[in-house]
């Protein structure tokens, strides 16, 4: 055949891959203009194992002759077709033969499979599927399959020193993901369904004992299923509590309070006479328990807000609950008293949270009293966090481009197929286009 390194180059195919002729066919089954390449392996690779890539004696013709999509030429669908034969492989048996233009077991050819891959990461769902014209549960093997090849020339576990693990909801019915992240490259190392032991102790058996005794630092929320396999993996490892959590606390601890504190305007409204329709009167009575509940009601993101954030709209409602509700305003100020802590990390920030304890244990506030004994239980954790400033803003960020992925990827049939393309988007081995550096 004239011109076999043009037909190569358009093919994405190289030497070890024999061009026997060229068909075009004007109209193909479903309408559409086929261009079909009839190819077989060069005797130096052909009989191989499909899995192993070991030679093997011959078994079987196989099922005939087969077909691997291609990328398109332009409009023009592309088809590599060649014999399929089966070889005796010792280890996995009767196996089909490796071909040198795709992976096994997959119906697309390299560049194919690695250009869907990369189509993944960088567009949408539907531009990919409109783009190369297959189903989006296509996608999700193809992205497997991609990935797999990669995790085998790669080392992602080299150099790890200090970690952070979280879990992500990834599906409704309570399905997560856990994650680990590595905090010198800010890369997704691993990920997994499910979020228990179970599953964080299978990263660690693939970390393997030997690099578990490098870890230096961990960074996690207080868990105990996370405490505890870290614990028995890494007992040298310095475990950090993340500070946005236990700020979290406090957060929930003071809404508690704001519940309660409109629960007895409710109730002190419900003892208070009615009105009927239309502008009271300038003699009725006021109603106090009224119009507590009613500004309290909407005093959420002002306690919550950090005091730089707040509208003047919001300031004022916070003077207004400094003077009319001395216990909720003094909630405020524990949670705002538990993020100076942080803020001022160090030494510095361990004498302060020294100070809100003893402040916390005598509020009389009974959620910041149990919040109180909660930061005393972890207290080794929220030191070293203070001490080293490891948090999980990084894992948190990480969780919130997965969940935009989870979002592009809805309809996978897998979870393997979500974690193969975080670890593509996020584990710092991007696929690359074919052709391209």
């Amino acid at each position: 055949m004239r011109n076999v390194r043009l037909w190569r180059g358009l093919l994405g195919v190289d030497k070890r891959t024999v061009i026997e002729d060229i068909e075009f066919d004007q109209e193909g089954a479903d309408g559409v203009q086929l261009v079909v390449a009839r190819v077989r392996p060069r005797s130096g690779v052909s009989r191989r194992c499909g899995r192993c890539g070991r030679r093997a004696p011959w078994y079987d013709r196989g099922e005939g002759r087969r077909r691997w999509r291609g990328l398109d030429w332009g409009t023009v669908r592309v088809w590599l077709e060649a014999d399929a034969p089966r070889v005796n492989c010792p280890a996995h048996g009767p196996t089909v033969v490796a071909v040198p233009w795709a992976r096994h077991h997959a119906g697309h050819t390299f560049g194919f499979d690695d250009t869907v891959a990369w189509l993944a990461v960088a567009c949408s769902k539907t531009a990919v599927c409109e783009l190369m014209r297959i189903a989006w549960r296509t996608v999700g093997a193809i992205v497997a399959r991609v990935w797999a090849d990669v995790d085998k020339t790669v080392d992602r576990f080299a150099n790890l020193r200090r970690i952070g693990i979280d879990e992500i909801s990834y599906k409704r019915h309570h399905k997560y993901l856990t994650i680990v992240v590595d905090h010198d490259t800010g890369t997704l190392i691993w990920a997994a369904a499910g979020r228990d032991t179970k599953t964080l102790r299978r990263f660690f058996d693939a970390l393997g004992a030997e690099r578990c005794t490098l870890i230096t630092h961990v960074s996690a929320d207080a868990a105990d299923w996370i405490a505890n396999v870290v614990t028995e993996r890494c007992p040298g490892a310095v475990r950090c509590a993340d500070p946005f959590h236990v700020v979290a606390w406090a957060t929930e601890a003071l809404d508690a309070e704001r519940r309660r504190a409109w629960n007895d305007a409710r109730a002190l409204a419900r003892s208070e006479p009615g009105r009927g329709r239309g502008r009271p009167g300038r003699h009725a009575p006021p109603r106090p328990g009224h119009e507590k509940a009613r500004k309290l009601k909407g005093a959420r993101y002002a306690l919550w807000k950090n005091p730089a954030d707040l509208t003047d709209r919001q300031t004022a409602k916070l003077a207004w609950i400094a003077k009319t509700d001395t216990r909720l305003y003094r909630a405020y100020l524990l949670k705002e008293g538990l993020r100076h802590v942080f803020s001022v990390k160090g030494e510095e920030g361990k004498q302060a949270l020294d100070r809100w304890i003893s402040w916390a244990r005598r509020c009389r506030i009974p959620v910041f009293v149990e919040l109180a004994h909660r930061i005393v239980k972890h207290r080794d954790t929220i030191d070293a966090a203070l001490d080293h400033g490891l948090s999980q803003g990084l894992i948190e960020s990480t969780n919130t481009k997965i969940r935009v992925l989870t979002r592009v990827a809805f309809g996978f049939h897998s979870a393997e197929a979500l974690i193969a393309l975080a670890m593509l988007a996020l584990g710092g081995h991007r696929p690359a286009l074919p052709g391209r550096c």
